[in-house]
């Protein structure tokens, strides 16, 4: 006897296939939604898979049919599609939502969106708990359109019990903007240096894909109106993930710290940050019952494998879409070197 009818929309990404395989795994009749209706080859045959664009009219509707016990948006984003949600409250027996710690502001109003301006690193507590301050909602940034989702379901109450869990920054098989590339490639092009800003001391909280499944099985079997965040139980520094990495590749590479900010590129990681980033996870404890299934540590192996085997086959440009937003080379060798050999 099943749980329920679990949907899974986003079920192909990389928290997706998690969420599926937990559901699955916990008893839950599960619904593969993806916008080409594709299978990940480890789904057990029972798994139904369907291609649903949520942005085309009638077309959430229509793959839920009947409706379901329990929908898990991985993907929602904004304002526009948690009124979309709230609009099926009568299909949906509860939801799980992903949202993210960049809705999260200092006292400053420093938040992940002021970033790029002086002095725009947010000094958050540590660790955040779930009742922190956060951005207005809006539709201006990445962040203030995740609070506007959050709003729009929290606001529904009872009629859409809804748990939101505020993601750190995820990790793991499948990511399409892996961060640990930025030691893995330097490993394999044979870089005997690398060198990190602010003394390699900044942290920014990673969550592995199946520390978030389980979260989301835990909310999908005890519906309620909730905040979570969602975090691994470490936070490493920078410095630390360098070392942990190396370790998995069986290289020994030579640290450079760099006291301040990043000079241009150099000292630059997807990590870096002036100030450290990290969630507390009482909340999740205290309303789920919540443990993880895996530490950052545990997880490298795996992940350093299918890292270094996509760059085995494909540029890391091609493979990993996700890094190329960032508006800096992350690989910019030889501004490395130059700085290196000017303080030689």
């Amino acid at each position: 006897m099943t749980k329920g009818h679990a949907c899974v929309l986003g079920a192909t990404g990389q928290v997706g296939r998690a969420a599926v395989r937990a559901l699955v795994e916990d008893g839950w009749e599960v619904t593969a939604a993806s916008r080409r209706g594709a299978r990940d080859g480890a789904w057990p045959v029972e798994v139904r898979s369907v291609g649903v664009d949520r942005n085309e009219q009638g077309a959430l509707e229509a793959a839920l049919g009947d409706g379901c016990d329990v929908l898990v948006d991985i993907v929602a984003y904004d304002g526009a599609h948690g009124r979309q949600l709230t609009g099926l409250a009568d299909r949906i027996g509860s939801a799980v939502v992903i949202s993210s710690g960049a809705v999260y502001e200092d006292e400053r109003g420093r938040g992940f969106d002021t970033q790029d301006e002086p002095d725009g690193f947010p000094a958050y507590p540590v660790p955040i708990p779930e009742s922190w301050r956060t951005v207005a909602p809006g539709d201006g940034t990445y962040g203030t359109r995740k609070r506007a989702l959050e709003r729009e379901l929290l606001a529904a109450g009872e009629a859409l019990p809804t748990t939101v869990v505020r993601a750190g920054a995820i990790h793991g098989l499948h990511c399409a903007g892996p961060r640990e590339l930025w030691f893995v490639k330097r490993a394999l092009d044979g870089r005997p240096v690398r060198l990190l800003a602010y003394d390699g001391a900044s942290r920014f909280h990673p969550v592995h894909a199946d520390n978030l499944g389980e979260l989301i099985r835990l909310a999908a079997a005890k519906p309620g109106s909730r905040v979570v965040n969602g975090a691994d139980p470490q936070a490493p520094t920078v410095a630390e993930i360098g070392r942990a990495i190396d370790a998995v590749m069986g290289v020994e590479s030579e640290t450079v710290l760099i006291s301040g900010p990043p000079e241009g590129t150099v000292g630059l990681t997807p990590w870096t940050g002036a100030h450290p980033v990290v969630y507390g996870m009482t909340g999740a404890e205290r309303e789920l019952g919540y443990r993880p299934v895996v530490s950052y540590e545990e997880s490298l192996p795996a992940t350093v494998e299918w890292l270094t085997g996509r760059l085995a086959v494909q540029d890391w440009r091609e493979a990993f879409p996700g890094l190329v937003k960032y508006p800096v080379d992350l690989f910019d060798y030889a501004a490395e070197d130059a700085w290196l050999a000017a303080r030689a």
